[in-house]
């Protein structure tokens, strides 16, 4: 999903990174010297620079995954007064608010304007490394459409 959205961004021409967390070298929060690590440092400043941060993320026992928690705790105040919207995917429906409690934790503490349109999908939209849903792509251009409208309006 993430990837179908970077190249949505990249058809208009919109500058963007995908960051792949299993290939970062961040620390796990440990409420002191974590925050000074100079992965951290880089990765605040990423989201610190972005006009909007798309956080694709597994589901799993009702909630994200812990690599995308222990990234906000890490980078906290970065996403201040940024946009945020999230890909989900997930082995069943029954997870399908499981965003919201980050979602609440970004808008809360940080201020960070939350994209209402996210997109949860289950295994049965996947092929072998492709998506095979037509109407899951349909929510991904929706999405994407959506996060450029929102971050071009509040950079003007």
């Amino acid at each position: 999903m993430a990837k179908h959205v970077q190249e949505q961004f990249a058809g208009k021409s919109i500058d963007v990174e995908l960051i792949d967390l299993r290939n970062e070298q961040l620390p796990r929060c440990d409420g002191e010297s974590c925050y000074g690590h100079p992965a951290v440092n880089k990765m605040s400043e990423k989201i610190r620079q972005a006009q909007g941060v798309v956080l694709a993320t597994p589901v799993y026992n009702y909630s994200i995954c812990s690599e995308a928690k222990n990234l906000v705790e890490l980078t906290g105040k970065a996403w201040s007064d940024s946009v945020a919207g999230f890909l989900c995917s997930a082995g069943g429906q029954g997870s399908y608010m499981s965003i919201m409690n980050l979602a609440n934790s970004l808008m809360l503490d940080f201020r960070t304007l939350i994209l209402p349109r996210f997109v949860y999908a289950t295994g049965e939209a996947f092929g072998e490394q492709h998506i095979t849903d037509d109407h899951l792509i349909d929510r991904l251009n929706l999405f994407s459409d959506e996060m450029n409208r929102v971050t071009e309006a509040l950079k003007a």
